[in-house]
């Protein structure tokens, strides 16, 4: 009977070296071909869309930070 491991079991060994330049460079090669299936203008909207998720976050961690202050102060 095979022993089941647990997806959190950590490994005995740690990963070698070249295990992980070869997923890095798997890695890498994907996001090449996923980037060639689309024109340049999409690219460039999804890196603006990105940008504007991110400040929207931000927008609601300042005014997170802004309300704990504000109670603090009372």
């Amino acid at each position: 009977m095979t022993e089941q491991v647990s997806p959190n079991q950590k490994f005995e060994q740690p990963i070698p070296d070249d295990v992980r330049e070869h997923v890095r460079i798997a890695c890498q090669e994907v996001h090449k071909s996923i980037a060639g299936l689309f024109p340049p203008e999409f690219r460039e909207h999804r890196q603006k869309a990105r940008k504007e998720i991110l400040l929207a976050f931000r927008g609601l961690v300042d005014y997170a930070i802004q309300r704990i202050d504000e109670a603090a102060a009372k």
